[in-house]
């Protein structure tokens, strides 16, 4: 009820005595880990409770709250002004600070006076290759609800267990890759202004055209996971799309599934855009978990994550994606090529998990300081 600002006022109070009181409640900690954003009011709160505790309260920063909001408010707006006043004036009041990029760290001394460490994000030990068996019987389960799963119009009269990508060998009883399968093609997105499918949409009618010219490229499966407030926007831009080559589905994965998918899948694309250009995106983390190529849209600090040309392609517009995605795919499947080579190198890197990288980075720093 009111002026939106007002509605905006009295939400923010009331999650702050809800959090305060849910906090004061629990068994004395040691330390406060608060991942930031979201930080209105949760920087404040915290920061009371570990008053009221005695305990140590660490900032986790992944971004900046009055970045994110300036997607809808504008750069200019006094909430997102307030929002930048607060977050810097509280997270300087922290105990310890830990942070997702070197860029960030920088600025965060630069900027805030605020002194943090780098703790890259690192994928969790469940995101990895999924092997054919588990595949097959992943494409079999969403073949029941998504059509693109579902094997070609020719292959039905097949007597194989068979899904678009893979089929049990009536012989051997073995799981195989059908012949002249598509390529598998994997986005996640929270459907948020901060990325903005309709670059991948211009660059699928690209890759149409080039089927269209006599390019020898397969037909794509193109998976957009996720939930969030724009997705029936573009789900109304993609029913408008008719191609011939392509097929594109957006499923809500359960969360089990989400992992086997990227694991499965032959290339990953993120069109993440960072609202502060500091941040790195999960889903690239959790896709190289998963020896997964990746074409990422460009911004400032997205090397320290994604190396061009080394574990996947970094692209700027529509019309470089389109070109990025033919050079990929031209005689799939075959091995041999730029997939081939990135998938090595991820393998090869040997990545850390989430849990070794705490343990490498956070204990010493815990620990110095006791």
């Amino acid at each position: 009820v009111g002026p939106k600002l007002f509605q905006y006022v009295v939400k923010v109070i009331v999650q702050a005595i809800q959090l305060l009181y849910t906090m004061l409640k629990i068994e004395q900690p040691s330390y406060i880990l608060l991942q930031n954003p979201p930080g209105l009011p949760s920087i404040a709160v915290a920061w009371v409770a570990c008053l009221f505790w005695g305990s140590k309260l660490i900032v986790d920063w992944h971004n900046y709250g009055y970045t994110v909001m300036s997607l809808s408010h504008g750069r200019s707006h006094p909430l997102v002004h307030i929002a930048e006043w607060y977050e810097k004036l509280f997270g300087r009041l922290s105990d310890y600070n830990l942070c997702v990029t070197n860029a960030m760290k920088e600025d965060l001394w630069v900027n805030c006076n605020i002194k943090a460490v780098t703790l890259y994000d690192k994928p969790a030990s469940y995101f990895r290759e999924t092997p054919l068996e588990l595949q097959h019987h992943l494409y079999m389960k969403l073949a029941k609800d998504y059509e693109p799963f579902k094997p070609r119009a020719e292959a039905v009269g097949s007597p194989a267990e068979q899904s678009a990508f893979t089929e049990v060998n009536e012989k051997s009883g073995c799981v195989i890759k059908t012949r002249e399968r598509p390529a598998l093609l994997i986005s996640s997105t929270s459907w948020t202004e901060d990325e903005d499918f309709s670059i991948l949409l211009k660059a699928l009618e690209g890759y149409e055209q080039y089927i269209n010219e006599g390019a020898e490229l397969p037909s794509l499966v193109c998976v957009i996971t996720g939930k969030g407030p724009l997705k029936d926007y573009y789900n109304g831009l993609i029913s408008q799309l008719h191609f011939k080559h392509i097929q594109i589905c957006t499923p809500w994965l359960e969360a089990e599934d989400y992992p086997l998918l990227l694991g499965s899948a032959d290339l990953g694309v993120c069109l993440h855009k960072s609202s502060s250009g500091l941040d790195l995106p999960m889903k690239v983390v959790d896709m190289f978990g998963c020896c997964l190529p990746v074409c990422a849209v460009h911004f400032e600090c997205l090397h320290e994550l994604v190396k061009h040309d080394e574990n996947g392609l970094i692209f700027r517009d529509s019309n470089e994606l389109a070109e990025q995605l033919k050079m990929l795919f031209l005689g799939f499947p075959t091995l041999e090529g730029k997939l081939h080579n990135f998938r090595k190198n991820l393998r090869a890197s040997k990545q850390l998990r989430w849990d070794e990288s705490w343990d490498r980075t956070v204990l010493p720093l815990l620990g110095q300081n006791e």
